[in-house]
């Protein structure tokens, strides 16, 4: 596109290189994401356009606005993204046409029927619907108000990232999608871009109004999902969701840029007075796109990342024959769905969205592909009784009765909308996952540690991943199944009413627990060198909650006790299997969000 609009190899070159190993494009193009061939629609709708712009006769511009119109129609197959894009170049193509007096209904009636020609991958979805073969859908398409729910996200935010949060401002989301663009491309690929639009004044310039439009459509684009991007960038792991929509106005500034560096050796030429600056364009463009491959190589160099599968296989290898799994996430939900019913693993085991089945369509649909599950009703609400519809709902409580020849077991974490499953019911650790177990059952602490201590074979070392990245968050999940059978056992001994000396075994089979689990590790660590001073660490944790809150280090938390006497306390995590035994005294202010009144604290590390 960029050697179209400006007629320079070089600055094509640049446009293409630049963007593809940027790191966005080069991560997401090793994805199975819609990422990747968004790229390709817009990079084929933008080269169209061009191709229509260049058009000598009418029967060409004819054709190739066909051609367009049908792969708009397309893309809106993959990713609704594009829309806005779809949306700046029809109406300059229309014009374009109306201008040239090429545009009648019989035309229009023509491209209509392409772009609805684009769209026919549409028709797979209620066909697909119907037969109902499928072992995992989005809904039931056989309706017009299916599919047009289906269509417009509505379950999941029309025009929105989520349905339900609160994200960032506008403006914090613009100036974060600026400073990605410096890191993706560089400040020099966004001042070439500046200045395609500011050597526009010239009015030699090819294409004037192309640069412009392509101008348009990335801000239309910046802004309007600057408005809907209704998520807290300030979170690693929504910044790295929010950050891959980028890609789609990176790739307009990557070619503004191509044609930016035309313009700009074209202009030096002029004022020069010279033709010799050619050799320093192509040196240019193959620099920044050899530095691209250098900064980006090692991050996205993904030959030996196998976290998600090793997340997903540990996961299912846990599970007992014939269990149940109520999945929530989507991460243990993909990437278990994935290995069970693409890969075959774990054929026994039944997985439910737990999600999922609070929609009206889920169980009419999926409940049939789910042999060994029985449900009591047709939808999951907290509220038991039968709709105006006729469908008939049940809670969570009844869910567990009707099943409990099986066992339960929820990933990772339970549907904070219906507790009815309280009364009756408790959650014990599973590693990553917890499982639902009757309250009649008793706790066995001895039992339920030789179950769960090697329950995983993970090796991935702590905190090695990108935080906006899944497999941060796989990762983090497996060290953190290291800790909550401790910490059960912690809060146990905290809150159950037993005699002290029963307390004292919990606190007991705790320690006991982690250390004893931490002992391969601690000589693994050692080995590799990896192993870090506990004594240095700022973050402290407490029982109520949180993963960490910074509030100073080791020394400065330490103050002579205030009595002889020493108050033992369980003790409290801090990083990976770390704990601070408080010795004194603590007291956790939770309004004013800080901890004060810590007198001694002991480090101790047993990893």
């Amino acid at each position: 596109m960029s050697l179209e609009l400006s007629g320079s190899h070089a600055g094509g070159i640049l446009a293409a290189g630049v963007f593809s190993f940027s790191r966005l494009t080069w991560h997401w193009s090793i994805a199975a994401e819609v990422f990747s061939l968004n790229n390709l629609f817009v990079g084929l709708l933008m080269a169209l356009t061009v191709h229509f712009e260049e058009a000598a006769t009418a029967k060409e511009r004819s054709k190739v606005a066909k051609i367009g119109a049908f792969c708009c129609g397309l893309s809106l197959c993959n990713q609704h993204t594009i829309v806005l894009y779809i949306l700046c170049i029809i109406p300059w193509i229309l014009f374009r046409l109306l201008k040239e007096k090429e545009l009648s209904l019989g035309s229009l009636l023509k491209l209509s029927l392409c772009f609805g020609a684009g769209l026919l991958p549409y028709v797979y979805l209620p066909v697909s619907s119907y037969l109902n073969q499928a072992r995992w859908t989005w809904g039931d398409q056989t309706t017009l108000l299916g599919f047009l729910t289906h269509f417009l996200r509505e379950e999941y935010g029309t025009f929105s990232l989520a349905k339900s949060e609160i994200g960032s401002s506008m403006s914090e989301i613009l100036l974060s999608q600026v400073t990605s663009m410096r890191t993706q491309l560089s400040f020099n690929i966004q001042a070439l871009a500046v200045w395609a639009n500011i050597s526009l004044a010239r009015k030699d310039r090819q294409n004037p109004s192309l640069v412009w439009l392509f101008t348009g459509m990335f801000c239309i684009y910046s802004l309007f999902f600057a408005w809907r991007a209704n998520l807290d960038i300030s979170k690693p792991l929504f910044m790295g969701v929010v950050e891959r929509f980028w890609m789609q106005s990176n790739a307009v500034v990557a070619v503004l840029a191509g044609v930016g560096l035309a313009a700009l050796v074209s202009e030096s030429n002029r004022v020069l007075s010279t033709s010799g600056l050619q050799c320093l364009e192509w040196l240019s463009a193959t620099l920044f796109i050899m530095y691209q491959i250098y900064s980006n190589f090692s991050i996205c160099d993904q030959r030996t990342n196998y976290v998600i599968d090793k997340f997903a296989k540990n996961l299912l290898a846990s599970m007992p024959h014939d269990a149940i799994i109520l999945l929530r996430g989507d991460l243990p939900g993909n990437s278990l769905r994935y290995m069970h019913y693409c890969e075959g693993l774990r054929p026994d085991i039944s997985l439910v969205d737990q999600e999922m089945m609070t929609y009206e369509w889920y169980l009419p649909k999926m409940a049939k592909h789910l042999p060994g599950v029985s449900f009591p009703g047709n939808r999951w609400n907290p509220v038991e009784g039968m709709l105006p519809s006729g469908m008939v709902t049940f809670n969570l409580y009844h869910f567990l009765e009707i099943n409990k020849q099986k066992k339960t077991f929820v990933c990772i974490g339970i549907h904070e909308g219906d507790p009815t499953w309280k009364k009756n019911y408790s959650l014990w650790p599973w590693g990553s996952c917890d499982k639902l177990v009757p309250s009649e059952i008793v706790f066995n602490p001895e039992e339920w540690i030789k179950l769960t201590r090697n329950i995983y074979n993970w090796t991935e070392e702590y905190g090695r991943f990108d935080p906006s990245s899944w497999e941060s968050v796989a990762n983090e999940e497996m060290w953190q199944a290291r800790m909550k059978t401790p910490f059960f056992i912690f809060n146990l001994a905290e809150t159950a009413n037993v005699p002290p000396n029963v307390k004292a075994q919990l606190y007991t089979h705790a320690y006991n627990k982690e250390a004893g689990g931490s002992e391969r590790r601690r000589r693994d660590d050692a080995s590799r060198g990896q192993r870090k001073r506990f004594e240095d660490t700022t973050w402290l944790a407490w029982k109520m909650g949180g993963r960490g809150h910074k509030v100073g280090s080791a020394g400065s938390l330490c103050k002579p006790p205030r009595a002889k006497k020493q108050i033992l306390e369980p003790p409290r995590r801090t990083q990976r299997c770390c704990f601070y035994k408080i010795l004194d005294f603590m007291h956790f202010d939770l309004q004013k969000g800080k901890i004060i009144n810590v007198y001694c604290l002991k480090p101790l590390c047993l990893c």
